[in-house]
């Protein structure tokens, strides 16, 4: 049987390992418990998650034990890499929601049951955490220049780095020794950001409990422009289908790059790797039988197996030609008047557009669509009767989206 290292590797998760040739041996040899963390920030997970799901997916489909670490402790303080801000507080009811609605959609993908995984919370060891003890145990293991060199909080330098984040690392680096101590966690992953903390959290392993601990961190899924994927005018891509809908979701991969076609494929589906390679190779207008590929088999995993066909149903519908897909993401609209409602509330309302003044800027460029007319009037409105009917509205070539009354 192949080793999943090297499934990681020839898929293209893997970036970076502390040691290549002894995770490997340890991952042929037995059943390792590993750990990824996820900070409780929103009460959704997102597409830029997705990946490091599949990697625990791959995992556990090969006998390795995951631990799906909560971040209820270190979202309180918020983690510095990558970012150019510190990130915004919250309380600890908002963090708490924000984890249980992470465990629910992680039980999706990940199987809990028989302890085959386990779901661990670090607000359990480090909300009561005596700050004199932590410090003399666990931060006299720490170089702060050591510290200042890693990319997560050189990057944040010149903008101002709070001695309030600068904790992080300490705090991820504390639960990676916490669950080798609790469950014989050998291994420490996720995306490439966190390369500084991982490496922290195997120091502290080996220093603190002289026992061997490893890390690796996996490809950030970004644009051609290095732009993370995942992002659209709307926000985020969301896994909860209330706040992007499976037809949102499935566009947004038929719509990526052709470029980030194969290594989306080897990435965020399960089909062979030969196959991956096949669909990888089509040119020209064939590279759309690959797209559409991609978006199935990523809905599918995501919203089930019938979402996935509902949500391609209505993309051939549409960009066949038959408008009328009941699966096209509708608005009902409340607020208009005698003579129906303008473009640009509409555009709002469906969230086409963010602010009006976008909506406004997306119709003098030409991007707006109603029924079969382009809109090239700020002032167009869309009337009563259109919208009694039900009217398709189109930014771009290939969002849309219905509105009704």
């Amino acid at each position: 049987m192949k080793n999943v290292y090297d499934t990681l590797v020839e898929r293209g998760f893997i970036e970076q390992a502390t040691d290549e040739e002894e995770i490997r041996k340890l991952l042929e040899s037995k059943s390792v418990t590993f750990y990824i963390g996820f900070d409780a920030t929103a009460d959704s997970l997102t597409a830029g998650h997705f990946l490091t799901i599949m990697a625990m997916m791959h995992m556990q489909r090969a006998g390795h034990r995951p631990i799906a670490l909560l971040g209820g402790g270190t979202t309180m303080v918020g983690d510095p890499s990558g970012k150019s801000d510190m990130r915004k507080i919250m309380t600890k009811e908002q963090i708490d929601h924000n984890a249980e609605c992470f465990l629910k959609q992680l039980s999706k993908f990940i199987d809990f049951d028989n302890e085959k995984a386990i779901v661990a919370n670090n607000a359990d060891w480090l909300l009561n955490l005596n700050y004199v003890d932590f410090l003399r145990e666990i931060g006299a293991h720490f170089s702060v220049n050591k510290m200042l060199a890693a990319e997560c909080y050189k990057q944040r330098m010149e903008r101002g780095l709070t001695f309030f984040e600068f904790n992080y690392m300490i705090m991820q680096s504390y639960d990676f020794y916490k669950l080798h101590e609790m469950y014989d966690c050998e291994l420490e992953m996720g995306g490439n950001d966190q390369w500084s903390n991982i490496i922290g959290g195997v120091e502290l392993v080996r220093r603190k409990l002289g026992k061997p601990a490893y890390g690796l961190t996996f490809k950030l899924l970004t644009t051609s422009d290095g732009i993370k994927m995942g992002k659209t005018m709307k926000g985020a891509i969301w896994l909860d289908p209330e706040k992007t809908s499976p037809y949102e979701f499935y566009q947004y991969w038929r719509n990526i790059e052709d470029v980030k076609v194969e290594e989306c494929l080897g990435l965020l589906t399960f089909l062979p790797m030969d196959e991956v390679r096949r669909l990888g190779k089509l040119q020209g207008s064939d590279i759309n039988i690959a797209k559409e590929t991609l978006a199935y088999e990523i809905t599918k995993i995501v919203h089930g197996e019938e979402e996935a066909n509902k949500a391609q149903a209505a993309a051939r519908s549409f960009f066949g030609g038959a408008k009328d897909s009941a699966d096209i993401p509708t608005t009902t609209l409340t607020d208009y008047t005698d003579e129906g409602v303008s473009v640009v509330d509409a555009l709002v309302a469906t969230k086409l557009a963010p602010s009006k003044s976008e909506a406004r800027r997306l119709i003098d460029s030409g991007s707006v669509t109603v029924g079969d007319d382009k809109i090239t009037d700020r002032n167009a409105l869309i009337s009563k009767d259109l919208l009694s009917a039900g009217v398709i509205i189109k930014k771009g070539k290939k969002t849309l989206h219905k509105v009704v009354i």
